[in-house]
């Protein structure tokens, strides 16, 4: 039997290894959480496994990936199987609603974040990253077309703050240099990274380029690193204790 994703990345055939790669940074965790302000009620949309899930309030987590759920912690609440699209509760049920990094995967985004501002009688938080931002990482000079691929992906951020609700706050996240959450922009500082098959299997952005634009991208960048090549472009990086690229905290109120 076959299923077909729910967004635009197979998660249940590609996304195994996320829990291990993608952990919660506490650092962005901490402005996640304090925009969610004084909600007890919290549903997460696009759970995944569960990472940035306040543990001090009430949550309802959604996540369609079989993969994703069964990744969940122990200590984390079980998800429910369902999309953003259709938010298999009541208007206004939760104190606040948040999605992060999901949103670009939802094969409807207006009307995902339609809903979570429905069901949310307070602030909608959306963690996500800014497509014209992309290139601001140095990948970009290695392999192009994935920035491509990942600007085409990406609400922009000014449709989600028009759509979650009034007075909408955007925030560029800093990403500190020892970030514990794989996302491509957490090894601006840490290259050899992108050397590990399991780093890149975590960062769903590859799966939006063909294997040999991705083998020719990443055989340059071993072979900069080696020569130094790539020190002498970036190496300041290294020791910059964080990069403001293309996160962003976007928050609506109702």
């Amino acid at each position: 039997m076959t299923t077909t994703p729910a967004g635009d990345f197979d998660y249940d055939t590609h996304g195994h290894g996320y829990a291990v790669q993608r952990r919660t940074d506490p650092r962005i965790a901490a402005l996640v959480h304090a925009a969610l302000g004084e909600a007890r009620t919290v549903v997460n949309v696009g759970a995944g496994a569960g990472s940035y899930e306040p543990d001090d309030r009430y949550v309802v987590a959604v996540e369609p990936s079989a993969a994703m759920r069964a990744q969940r912690p122990a200590t984390a609440v079980p998800a429910l199987d369902a999309v953003a699209e259709r938010l298999p509760f009541d208007d206004d049920s939760f104190d606040a609603a948040m999605a992060t990094v999901t949103v670009h995967q939802w094969s409807d985004t207006v009307g995902g974040l339609g809903e979570l501002r429905r069901v949310a009688r307070g602030p909608v938080v959306v963690l996500t990253f800014d497509g014209d931002a992309l290139d601001l990482l140095w990948l970009a000079d290695y392999v192009p077309e994935l920035i491509a691929a990942e600007r085409r992906r990406y609400p922009p951020i000014e449709t989600i703050r028009s759509l979650i609700g009034r007075g909408g706050e955007v925030l560029a996240v800093p990403i500190p240099i020892d970030c514990v959450d794989g996302f491509t922009e957490a090894y601006y500082a840490r290259p050899e990274r992108f050397l590990d098959p399991r780093v890149r299997a975590s960062q769903s952005a590859w799966g939006f380029v063909d294997d040999d634009t991705e083998a020719r991208g990443i055989a340059r960048l071993g072979e900069d690193l080696a020569s130094g090549a790539w020190d002498a472009r970036y190496g300041e990086l290294r020791d910059q204790p964080e990069f403001v690229g293309s996160l962003r905290l976007v928050v609506g109120h109702p």
